[in-house]
């Protein structure tokens, strides 16, 4: 993956994190797929914290320059997805999640949640 893709999507799950999402899941989906390089997917507990985690993922990579292409859901916020051409992004409440399954869909993809966040002090 690019240097600057994965920057980029480094920036999505702290920011993600910053606003208590959980279950973050990123994929590497650039040898399944041409829509994108990756899937970052991560859980919500409501409407109001979907909108927080998206508008914190916003203002993170406006910041560096980057911006959606699309954003759907918003409003409802039961799924938000923001597509940024390289990577896209699926905010879920949690049954929302496991209703549509992605992880099932995408399950082969490389898992790169852990190589995205910050390494741990000992």
């Amino acid at each position: 993956m690019d240097a600057e893709i994965f920057s980029r999507l480094q920036k999505v799950v702290a920011a993600m994190e910053a606003k208590k999402a959980y279950h973050l899941l990123a994929l590497d989906v650039s040898g399944k797929t041409s829509i994108a390089d990756a899937f970052v997917l991560c859980s919500v507990a409501s409407s109001r914290q979907a909108q927080a985690v998206a508008d914190e993922v916003d203002r993170v990579l406006a910041q560096a320059g980057v911006h959606a292409l699309s954003v759907e859901g918003y409003l409802h916020g039961t799924w938000i997805l923001m597509d940024y051409g390289d990577f896209v992004l699926h905010i879920f409440q949690e049954d929302r999640r496991e209703y549509y399954g992605l992880e099932r869909l995408w399950g082969d993809a490389p898992d790169i949640t852990a190589a995205l966040r910050p390494p741990q002090n000992l």
